[in-house]
């Protein structure tokens, strides 16, 4: 009986050893797997990380980080890695100004009127009397109704959420009348007029801000060179340079174009942009048809009379022409670029639209100097498809190839020439070779009638324009007569750094 109970004792003692043993086995194997998942975990983790270091150093750009990271290993294949990297890097953080506080007087609205620099212009304006008034802006309205036709929207040249947060510590700027108001507007309970051209700042505080305060919204249906040049609080002045060299700026994709032409002309070497006023609307606006056929001018008169807001109808176009009132000819411009010495072989951008007469007019321009381009022939049609028809996002990629220039000649001084003339001086008075029309014609008249030698006439020409190069100078200021007198924009000498002066 105990020989039986002993063997069962033995045979349930090996049973619970082998058990006991198998636990411990299972325990361990356990441990085993537990070690493995934790490595892992532990090896991915850092591997995750070496890559997140590995992008955002990457995406700084920091010249050390691949000294840095060199030598490590690798949890991901090449072509693993090289998929990660292609994550765009983080847009640029943008550093905002701190909002004015003040006591809002009113909304102002603007429906601007003109072309691209026009309106530009016109929008520093805006913004300066704004400001000066304590109101709150809306972002302007653009000409869609003048010769031009183009329907953009402020927010299709300009970049808008720049516009309005790089001002916010001047001044407010909506896109557009709070609900309320917009109802009141709608129901014509608002006050609209054109202001005085050429006013001081004095007559917006007396004229119009008591409309503003009594209206709450007025609109300036009217916006062309409605603030004098001169005469202004300095502050003012400043602030008209801030919108125009820092606000208003382009649209990216206007920007993005407009650095490829200049990239496309600077691998072939300097390059002159000339503004060639020589379209259709500028001959039959000045009643300029020198060189134009008798069917050619009858052409421009019909059209000057269709456009009832082009107030001067008869007009005596050589009488014009000698007082220096008419844009050059592109054969005039011609003889002038050869009498400057203008190497023939230079780059030479059109900055302009469709030339009136087409090939016939630009023949003798062509054979001086060969190397013509044109945005249309520095890019693919498809590259200016987004552009077509629309006049002023076309004169925006001329107007920044025209500022990154070597020289700027505009044959005459409307709108562009002038603006951009100023915003040249802004980068470091950059050469613009400023024509004067009135001298010039007179010669060209003389040398091509043979009383004047060629080398008589470049003399003359070299001379006349040595001081004319977009020097540093002050406006000459002609009280009473603001439209004799220099252009703001033109020479902004309060925003500049003159020879005599400390910045």
């Amino acid at each position: 009986m105990c020989k039986v109970e002993e063997v069962e004792w033995g045979m349930g003692a090996r049973s619970r050893v082998e058990k006991l043993k198998n636990a411990m086995a299972c325990r361990s194997r356990m441990r085993v797997w537990m070690k493995r998942g934790m490595t892992s975990v532990l090896v991915w983790t850092s591997c995750v990380l070496f890559l997140t270091c590995y992008v955002q150093l990457m995406a700084m750009d920091q010249t050390w980080a691949p000294m840095l990271l060199k030598g490590l290993p690798s949890c991901f294949s090449h072509s693993d890695l090289s998929l990660s990297l292609q994550l765009p890097p983080p847009p640029p953080k943008l550093v905002r100004p701190p909002k004015r506080v003040y006591k809002n007087n009113g909304y102002l609205m603007i429906s601007c009127n003109g072309g691209l620099n026009q309106m530009r212009a016109a929008i520093c304006d805006m913004v300066s009397i704004a400001r000066f008034l304590n109101v709150t802006l809306i972002v302007p309205e653009l000409d869609k109704t003048s010769f031009w036709a183009d329907s953009s929207e402020f927010q299709d040249i300009f970049d808008l959420d720049h516009f309005i947060t790089s001002l916010r510590d001047e001044v407010r700027i909506l896109k557009e009348l709070p609900p309320r108001l917009k109802t009141r507007v709608g129901l014509g309970m608002f006050y609209s007029l054109p202001p005085v051209s050429w006013s001081n700042i004095s007559y917006y505080l007396h004229q119009i801000l008591p409309l503003l305060q009594k209206y709450k919204v007025v609109h300036l249906n009217k916006t062309d060179a409605r603030l004098a040049n001169n005469g202004l609080p300095l502050e003012i002045q400043k602030l008209r340079c801030r919108v125009n060299f820092n606000a208003l700026r382009f649209t990216s994709p206007i920007e993005e174009l407009g650095r490829r032409v200049v990239r496309i002309l600077r691998e072939k070497g300097p390059f002159l942009v000339l503004h060639l006023r020589y379209e259709m609307d500028m001959l039959a606006f000045s009643g300029c048809t020198h060189g134009c056929t008798d069917e050619e001018a009858k052409e421009l008169t019909r059209m000057r009379y269709a456009y009832p807001w082009w107030k001067e109808k008869i007009i005596d176009s050589n009488a014009k022409r000698r007082e220096g009132l008419c844009p050059l000819t592109p054969e005039e411009t011609a003889l002038i670029l050869s009498a400057l010495g203008i190497d023939r072989n230079v780059q030479i951008y059109i900055a302009a639209g469709q030339i009136y007469g087409g090939d016939r007019r630009m023949a003798s321009l062509a054979a001086a100097f060969p190397n013509l381009v044109r945005k249309e022939t520095l890019l693919e049609p498809s590259d200016l498809e987004f552009f077509q028809n629309h006049t002023s996002q076309m004169a925006a990629l001329d107007y920044l190839v025209a500022l990154e220039s070597d020289i700027f000649v505009p044959t005459y001084d409307g709108n562009m020439a002038k603006v951009v003339e100023g915003h040249r001086r802004f980068l470091g008075f950059k050469k613009t070779i400023q024509l004067d029309r009135r001298l010039l014609v007179n010669l060209v008249d003389i040398y091509r009638n043979g009383s004047l030698s060629w080398d008589e006439f470049s003399y003359t020409v070299k001379e006349a324009h040595a001081y004319r190069m977009g020097i540093p100078n002050r406006r000459v200021v002609i009280p009473d007569r603001p439209k004799e007198e220099d252009y703001f924009y033109a020479n902004p000498h309060e925003c500049l750094q003159l020879l005599d002066e400390p910045l």
